[in-house]
């Protein structure tokens, strides 16, 4: 039986109980490039398990249905802890692959990958792209026009007062009340927040002096675990704000943000722009790919305040029977089939350009 999605544990004991049976390495190849189905004759078998980002969860239920959907032999697991719990379940041998919206750190790959082959690590493929909605609910407001500086200020508490001057000031037509803000903020080690403290701190920086963390640094307003609980922090209660990935929004109002001279609202084409232009990190490993989004763009058919987001594999298995798993499941993800997939899913932006080139040969060089 498929499951929809499994919670599993992050300790060893899971890749004891692998049971992982396959063709020989070259055999994942044998389908299509980005095709979820093998072709006639290969029998790909076993089991993946996968802790990460929320962001990912839509997504990653249906690359996962249409992956066992043509490969009936294989059962993949994800489960949504969030993106720092993917990190440490993969880097501990708990997973055989993470979903993470911010790359693996340095501190992080000078470790030790329990799941990879002896002296290699891990790489980030960006597969996953996602405008980041600064989500509100306040009465009688159904618009609400920010900038980075403003944000800044709201959730490090600077500014309190929905009807503060700095918030007036950008919108001139709308009726404010004098009301308190509740800033709302991931309370776990979170992508998102990354991806959120990141911009301010690059647009703003006078504003946000902290750099970019998964962990939120201030204590205003109020924490909630992933981002199924800001959307509920948002939604229930009075006078809040919260920023969550743009699929995780559904019925709340959204803000829009200030790109160049104008507002811009969160779009999967503003959010592809922007990732496809943005420039890639230097002094990687080779197939580590690493989109360093640029938050300062003054081009409003980007949006700067995106995501994007990684499937973290080995670039070589400990276990070869894994590396051909996860290199067949890692070319469906990256490939357009995968990619349509989860936009249809979870609204997400697809991969586009010389990017989408990129990661397409990343996922083919897993082993």
């Amino acid at each position: 039986m498929k499951h929809s999605r499994a919670t599993l544990a992050v300790g060893a004991a899971v890749v004891v109980g692998l049971a992982l049976t396959s063709c020989a390495a070259n055999e994942a190849q044998a389908g299509p490039a980005g095709s979820a189905s093998s072709s006639s004759g290969t029998s790909l078998r076993g089991t993946l398990n996968g802790v990460g980002s929320s962001a990912q969860a839509n997504a990653q239920d249906a690359w996962r249905q249409a992956f066992q959907s043509a490969n009936s032999g294989v059962t993949i697991n994800y489960d949504p802890q969030g993106s720092g719990a993917g990190r440490t379940a993969f880097l501990a041998g708990g997973a055989q692959f993470a979903g993470s919206d911010s790359a693996l750190k340095d501190e992080e790959l000078s470790g030790t990958f329990k799941v990879c082959k002896a002296g290699t690590k891990g790489i980030d493929l960006p597969v996953y792209v996602s405008p980041i909605a600064i989500v509100f609910n306040v009465d009688g407001l159904d618009s609400l026009n920010l900038d980075a500086a403003t944000l800044a200020k709201i959730f490090s508490g600077k500014v309190t007062k929905w009807d503060d001057p700095a918030i007036a000031a950008l919108n001139e037509d709308s009726k404010l009340p004098s009301a308190n803000i509740d800033p709302v903020y991931r309370s776990d080690k979170s992508g998102t927040t990354n991806n959120f403290t990141d911009y301010l701190h690059q647009v703003a920086p006078s504003d946000w002096t902290q750099e970019a963390n998964d962990v939120f640094p201030y204590k205003t307003g109020e924490g909630a675990l992933k981002g199924s609980g800001v959307v509920s922090a948002v939604k229930g209660g009075k006078n809040t704000i919260g920023y969550v990935d743009k699929s995780a929004a559904k019925d709340l109002s959204i803000a829009k943000i200030k790109v160049g001279s104008e507002f811009v609202e969160p779009t999967e084409e503003g959010a592809s722009k922007v990732a496809e232009s943005s420039p890639i990190a230097s002094g990687r490993e080779a197939n580590d790919i690493v989109v360093q989004i640029n938050r300062k763009t003054t081009d409003t058919a980007e949006y700067p305040l995106t995501l994007v987001s990684n499937l973290i594999v080995c670039q070589t298995y400990a276990d070869a029977k894994v590396g051909s798993l996860v290199k067949a499941y890692a070319q469906y993800v990256a490939g357009a089939e995968g990619q349509q997939a989860a936009t249809k899913a979870a609204g997400s932006a697809p991969l586009t350009g010389a990017l989408a080139g990129k990661v397409t040969a990343a996922a083919a060089s897993i082993k």
